[in-house]
């Protein structure tokens, strides 16, 4: 392989952020440990659910460095990694083309999921695309008017816990809507430490995200609550699924901790390293509670 096509190699991989991927898998680990302990665990689907889910992620991060870089949000300034639009590596137009080209890829993903979830995986198809558009594009872009955490938690925790968990044991029940809360809310943390490392920039761009209007202190308050939810809901959970699930995710705590006194005290980029942290406490909490409730069942 050339030295060219390595640099267009490395240069896709900056835009893809591959750091961001595990946020995708958390949510259908869950979601599949749940049909797995209802009897209705089925690895063609959740493999589907799996490749869907990186790849709307993937088309998410290329539409927030196009949209970004054409709305001029992105700037030299930037405190966190590279982008590629606004650091001339790819065109406006390539990136484009990278996203439109990564949506089409969910095409036969989503088809053959709807031909076993039927209606809801078309509906949720369709708000999944169309949320991965809206949160930085459009005529109002949900993470710059301060949504961008509300819809997080929503598709990543509720959306994409329950779709996997429909794909393969059908339906959605109460517990599975709960269940699908930790994941939500361990990535919107990540987004959050994203919009607090941000929050100096994004004001003077003119982007509204719920840390702006929060204020630093807010912003780290929202951190620190949101991992102190996702251990209370293996807590409340606890009559229904037992304790296995509560006592492994217990294991991440210690480190958890550390992320929520750390926090206080970073600003900047520093904040990159904090960003890291919390997707690699996302993907262990969320693996540990999944093997749970399969150990609980």
């Amino acid at each position: 392989m050339s030295e060219e096509s390595l640099s267009r190699t490395a240069i896709w991989l900056l835009a893809i952020r591959p750091k961001t991927l595990p946020a995708a898998v958390g949510p259908v680990a869950v979601g599949s440990a749940l049909a797995f302990r209802d009897g209705g665990f089925a690895l063609l689907p959740a493999l589907a659910c799996l490749c869907g889910s990186l790849l709307l992620q993937i088309a998410v991060n290329l539409a927030n460095d196009y949209f970004d870089g054409k709305n001029r949000i992105d700037t030299a300034e930037r405190l966190g990694p590279l982008r590629v639009t606004q650091s001339g590596l790819l065109t406006p137009a390539e990136v484009k083309g990278g996203m439109i080209f990564t949506f089409a890829l969910t095409g036969p993903v989503f088809v053959y999921l709807a031909v076993v979830g039927g209606l809801p995986i078309v509906l949720i198809a369709i708000a999944s695309i169309l949320a991965a558009l809206a949160y930085s594009g459009g005529p109002y872009p949900l993470a710059s008017n301060a949504l961008g955490e509300l819809f997080v938690l929503i598709f990543f925790g509720l959306v994409a816990v329950g779709g996997t968990y429909h794909v393969q044991a059908g339906g959605v029940n109460p517990l599975v809507l709960v269940a699908a809360l930790p994941p939500g809310l361990l990535i919107t943390a990540i987004m959050v430490v994203n919009n607090l490392r941000d929050i100096d920039n994004d004001a003077r761009a003119g982007k509204r995200t719920l840390a702006v209007l929060l204020g630093r202190q807010g912003t780290i308050f929202e951190y620190r609550l949101l991992l102190a939810l996702s251990y209370l809901v293996p807590l409340l959970l606890l009559p229904v699924v037992g304790w296995r699930p509560l006592l492994l995710t217990l294991i991440t705590l210690p480190f958890a901790w550390s992320l929520a006194r750390r926090v206080g005290g970073e600003q900047g980029r520093a904040l990159n390293g904090l960003l890291a942290a919390t997707a690699l406490l996302s993907l262990g909490f969320s693996l540990l509670f999944a093997l749970g409730l399969i150990w609980g069942g």
